[in-house]
């Protein structure tokens, strides 16, 4: 009796401990679920989240192992708010972090010691800093997503050699500032395959350390700087796993590197650099090429001739010889580019030596005489390097003037066998050993100021070189592969009687049971077969949103240019606001019909727009980039359109409404304008069968247009140049009122600074002078272009008809010559358009306005602020509005004066955040024209932005 009670009491036990452990494995355990909670009451997440339950181990985009500890927390995409908890590093199992694209703001909490984490996500929030501290100890790290946060300014810390298991580390557009560390190299981080770390403000050049190291893909495009990235490039030769290179718009300096090596790149990007010297052939000959742009720097020789599966674009400034790809440059000019290779193709050479004649007109430092080189003077011009050889090779030499350098080595002995060499000055420089001797007597040389010259060593403290290839490093191998998986320990309980093992069976089932359950709940997280995508349009008011149904998409609604990963959750609703606007592709394609040639609107330098139509009617714009040109030149005005658009929003600019990024694809969604350019009316309305704009409609054009531009230059929260005004990108609804697009060339004006440099961009005949001549650019480049497109209206005329006379061609100078007298103004307007008497009153106020905005000086164009007050003056001549029976303001007589009241205290109960009625918004409801505060914008947006 003794035994049977003592086997039930065993019994009893293991029952027991059983339901105890599987009570623990799907509880939280309790200093986690602390932390859980302080993650909770951070972000205040909203009931959709689904975090509700007592146990937060059951809580959506969550996950934990069968010890109750936080393995992964995956709350991305989510409308956010908040910032992330101090106590975060406490969950010492976590080994995925999601936050990204949410609202999050507050600095980084430290997350030293979180050594199991192997992916940590918090792109595109508002974190304001990171601590120094923060990678310390996160020895499990492999991908690191820091993008589009405004950090305040800080450098990659040390503590990041912790993370040595590092794959992936992209941190663009973060604020990141000072030199690229040294340690991002193989020998810390063996597998660091890609690197990411455009439009920062780093300095300085590439470290040395990057030779031989494993990475694939390198962004270091677009640093914010002043000075940029620069120097040389060279040592990317020795990296040899690359196959994805963007180091456009830096300072980077001095020759191409030798590709040979690089067997593997497909895609390489320089433009908008100050790179010298020839293109070499181990680059025009790489088999795996597929884009290349090398465009707006000094790059010299003949114009490179790439395979035709190669998409290339040299289209902006260069040096080389002749226009024509392969055709090769006259000898003389291989002769000094030769001689120019011993001192690093230095840039003033570049910037000078044009075209394919070295003597008309004469280059820098280059004499001649009937077509043939007889001096060379380099004098004071700071070189370093040695003394070519390759002089011997202008036989028609006479003088060589090389003083006042940094040039070291010797003085070359090929130098002899110039017959007609008088004088050779190489005084005040670095140089050393004998005097090579010449078979004339009567050649000068002058040697002074070399303490070494005759001695057979160079001085101890002479300057490098600075041209010879850096030698490649040993590269050392991949890090083997971290584990992500945590091995498993399995409890065996041994029970001495019956009742034990049949508690052991119980405890088994328990447990297959909770397995099966946790893996049905994962499969369940896949996202289901609909989705909807709710964006903005021009008002941001709930009963302005346009839903797309995404059928059979992934969670994340489409991938991201600089990450692509997968929010697990299983939420069905998205809201796309700025910076979080993406369609998946296959959305696109199923309402253009995969993009067929029925639906085109019509085609550009960048790609094909089609119309598209969502399931509930509404029309839309997509405008697809050609996979050719995308990934450079189209790549950055597509960001450039997005980064705008999602700024800016007002009922004269284009309204943005979602972008696709999907592999090669980089589609932009715009509000559909169905009657499509205004260029249509102005010069192909006969070739279309339209009618031609009568004089009012231009008028009321011409002032929706000067609306939106005011906006963008000082109406908008930041200020902006358009730098591409014309007709082709002002764009006409139903009721002919016009909106500007295009904003791929857009320049945002940093604060404080009234004028920018930069590289030529924008359409011939619409460039103001200095801007064509000089690059410098403010708004009143764009005043420049509205005053052309003010004159095309008037005239009906292109701003460059090369159809015309040669003296016509040109619209400004022709025009302003017409403009001379009644009579030739006249006979200068469209005839397309019926004078009256007010007409050629308006017309002859406009074009004053047009001369004043085309005015050669920018001091002397007026702002458009004026162009809208003068505009509007002719436009908007104020008129009694005839009393709407309809109008919810409006007083009807047969109502008592309580009644009247009553109704407007019901209206006043209407009236929207701003405590502005939420009727005010419409037009035909007011005599105003200004809109509403969109949603988003600040509290300083007054009435005034809306003009």
């Amino acid at each position: 009796m003794r035994e049977t009670h003592l086997g039930f009491s065993s019994s009893v036990v293991i029952v027991s401990l059983c339901f105890f452990t599987f009570f623990v494995s799907v509880r939280c355990q309790s200093g986690d679920a602390s932390v859980l909670q302080d993650l909770k009451k951070s972000l205040n997440p909203p009931s959709s989240l689904g975090w509700v339950d007592s146990d937060p181990c059951k809580w959506q985009h969550l996950q934990c192992d069968k010890q109750g500890r936080v393995t992964r927390i995956q709350i991305g995409h989510q409308g956010l708010t908040g910032s992330l908890p101090e106590s975060l590093n406490k969950l010492t199992s976590l080994q995925v972090l999601e936050v990204q694209q949410n609202q999050l703001t507050g600095p980084l909490p430290s997350l030293a010691g979180l050594s199991s984490l192997q992916s940590l996500i918090l792109s595109n929030n508002n974190f304001t800093s990171i601590p120094p501290d923060f990678f310390k100890g996160m020895t499990s790290l492999q991908d690191v997503y820091l993008d589009y946060n405004p950090f305040s300014s800080w450098v990659i810390p040390e503590s990041l050699k912790d993370a040595s298991a590092l794959n992936f580390f992209s941190a663009t557009s973060a604020n990141i500032s000072g030199p690229i560390p040294e340690f991002l190299s193989s020998d810390t981080f063996s597998g660091l395959t890609r690197l990411r770390l455009a439009f920062n403000y780093l300095v300085g050049g590439l470290p040395s350390s990057f030779s031989g190291s494993q990475i694939q893909s390198l962004w270091l495009n677009g640093q914010l700087s002043n000075s940029k990235l620069n120097g040389s490039i060279d040592v990317i030769q020795n990296m040899t796993e690359l196959s994805e290179v963007w180091l456009h718009g830096n300072s980077f300096t001095g020759p191409l590197p030798d590709f040979s090596g690089l067997t593997q790149l497909q895609n390489l990007s320089l433009r908008d650099n100050s790179l010298t010297g020839p293109v070499p052939n181990s680059l025009v000959q790489l088999p795996s090429l597929r884009v290349v742009n090398l465009t707006n720097n000094l790059l010299q020789g003949p114009m490179p001739k790439f395979e035709n599966s190669v998409a290339v674009d040299m289209s902006g400034i260069n040096s080389f010889c002749l226009d024509t790809p392969g055709t090769p440059c006259d000898s003389r000019v291989n002769n000094l580019l030769d001689v120019a290779q011993s001192v690093g193709y230095p840039t003033q050479f570049a910037s000078n030596w044009k075209g394919n004649d070295p003597c008309s007109p004469p280059w820098l430092g280059i004499t001649c005489n009937n077509g043939n080189i007889t001096v060379v003077n380099f004098q004071n011009m700071k070189l370093t390097g040695t003394i070519s050889p390759k002089f011997s090779s202008i036989t028609s030499l006479q003088k060589l003037i090389l003083a006042n350098n940094n040039l070291t080595g010797t003085i070359p002995v090929e130098l002899t066998s110039l017959s007609t060499l008088q004088l050779l000055d190489v005084s005040n420089n670095q140089l050393y050993g004998k005097v090579p001797k010449f078979k004339s007597n009567n050649v000068v040389v002058k040697t002074d100021g070399n303490v070494n010259i005759g001695k057979d060593t160079p001085p101890p403290t002479g300057a490098p070189s600075g041209n010879t290839p850096s030698s490649p490093g040993s590269g050392s191998s991949r890090g083997s592969e971290s584990s992500g998986s945590s091995g498993k320990k399995t409890g065996v309980i041994v029970g001495s009687v019956v009742g034990g093992v049949g508690a052991a069976i119980v405890c088994a089932g328990l447990v297959v049971f909770c397995l099966h359950r946790a893996k049905k709940k994962q499969t369940n997280r896949v996202q289901g077969p609909n989705t909807t995508v709710i964006h903005p349009r021009h008002s941001g008011s709930d009963q302005d949103t346009v839903k797309i149904t995404i059928t059979g998409s992934s969670a994340n609604g489409g991938t991201s240019d600089t990450f692509s990963v997968g929010s697990s959750g299983t939420r069905d609703i998205h809201i796309v606001e700025a910076g979080n606007m993406v369609i998946s592709i296959q959305v696109l394609k199923n309402v253009t019909n995969n993009f067929s040639e029925e639906n085109v609107l019509g085609r550009g330098g960048f790609g094909t727009v089609y119309k598209g139509e969502l399931h509930d009617g509404t029309k839309i714009a997509v405008k697809r980039m050609e996979s050719g040109v995308v990934t450079e030149k189209g790549l950055d005005e597509f960001k450039s359109e997005i980064a705008v658009l999602t700024k800016v929003r007002h009922r004269h600019l284009v309204a943005l409404l979602g972008y696709c990024l999907d592999a090669n694809e980089r589609i932009l969604v715009y509000e559909y304008m169905p009657q499509g350019a205004l260029s249509r009316y102005l010069f192909n309305w006969k070739q279309e069968d339209l009618k031609p704009l009568e004089w009012m409609k231009r008028l009321t054009i011409a002032l929706d247009v000067a609306r939106g531009v005011e906006y963008l230059h000082g109406l908008a929260q930041q200020s902006f140049i358009h730098r591409d005004l014309k007709p082709s990108n002002i764009l006409l609804g139903d009721d002919m009122r016009a909106k500007v697009a295009d904003f791929g060339l857009v320049r945002l004006v940093p604060d404080g600074n009234a004028t920018v440099v930069t590289r030529l961009a924008g359409t011939f005949g619409y460039l103001a002078p200095e801007y064509a001549v000089m690059g410098r650019v403010t708004t009143k480049i764009d005043v420049f272009s509205f005053g052309v497109i003010l004159m095309e209206l008037i005239t009906g005329r292109k701003a460059l008809d090369e159809t015309q006379p040669e003296d016509s061609a040109h619209l400004v100078p022709w025009f302003r010559r017409m403009q001379l007298n009644k009579d030739t103004f006249r006979q200068s307007i469209d005839p397309s358009i019926e004078l009256t008497a007010e007409t050629l009153a308006s017309m002859s106020t406009v074009a004053e306005l047009a001369g004043h905005c085309c005015a050669r000086e920018p001091h002397q164009r007026p702002d458009m602020s004026h162009a809208v007050n003068v505009l509007s003056s002719l436009a908007e001549l104020w008129k009694p509005g005839e009393p709407d029976p309809d109008d919810i303001y409006g007083i009807d007589y047969d109502m008592t004066l309580p009644q009247v009241v009553k109704k407007w205290q019901a209206l006043e109960g209407m009236s929207g955040v701003d405590g502005s009625s939420s009727y005010l918004g419409s037009n035909d409801n007011t005599q105003t024209s200004i809109p509403t505060r969109p949603s988003g914008f600040a509290d300083s947006f007054t009435s005034a932005d809306g003009r």
